[in-house]
């Protein structure tokens, strides 16, 4: 496996699936560095030195470590339930969102939802959005009325990586770019 599949299998086990290796994860979403590491052995060659790595050179900068790296998790786009300690901040005026066409009757309809994860993920800027939006095919730009959703009693938390969480975003404070 390349470092990016491996990666990407880690971002599967700490975010959504640490079963899939035999592991679990705490209330906070640390998993144990040396039963991760143990765990995807098992099926390809790999080692703490190897997750370092990975952890240092992740361009989405997806994982954390602990101060003395016994432990690690994923930072924001967990589907299981946990509470990685995320401080409630005030956000900028707007945010951005970015998805695929196939998405833009139903957001249209229902706002912005998590689905299967925690949290809807936002972007600090256009770029950013459609970036996240080409991946999900043509882009499509949804620009989010953070501080007025705030300023109503809405929660924001900006993950360690810089994106911006909430846990939806109604139709009235979205509007399509």
């Amino acid at each position: 496996m390349s470092n990016n599949e491996v990666s990407k299998f880690i971002a599967l086990i700490l975010r959504h699936k640490p079963e899939t290796i035999g592991i679990s994860l705490d209330e906070h979403g640390w998993a144990n560095v040396d039963e991760l590491v143990a765990g995807i052995n098992r099926t390809t060659p790999f080692d703490l030195e190897m997750l370092e790595e990975i952890v240092s050179t992740d361009n989405k900068q997806r994982y954390s470590f602990n101060e003395d790296k016994t432990l690690i998790r994923a930072n924001q786009g967990h589907s299981i339930p946990v509470d990685v300690e995320l401080e409630g901040c005030m956000p900028p005026e707007y945010l951005w969102h970015g998805t695929g066409e196939k998405y833009v009757q139903s957001i249209d309809k229902e706002g912005l939802i998590p689905k299967s994860r925690l949290y809807v993920h936002l972007s600090v800027n256009i770029d950013t959005a459609t970036k996240v939006g080409q991946r999900h095919g043509r882009p499509v730009i949804y620009k989010v009325n953070a501080l007025k959703m705030h300023e109503e009693g809405y929660k924001f938390y900006l993950s360690k990586n810089g994106v911006w969480l909430t846990k939806c975003v109604p139709i009235q404070y979205l509007e399509h770019i």
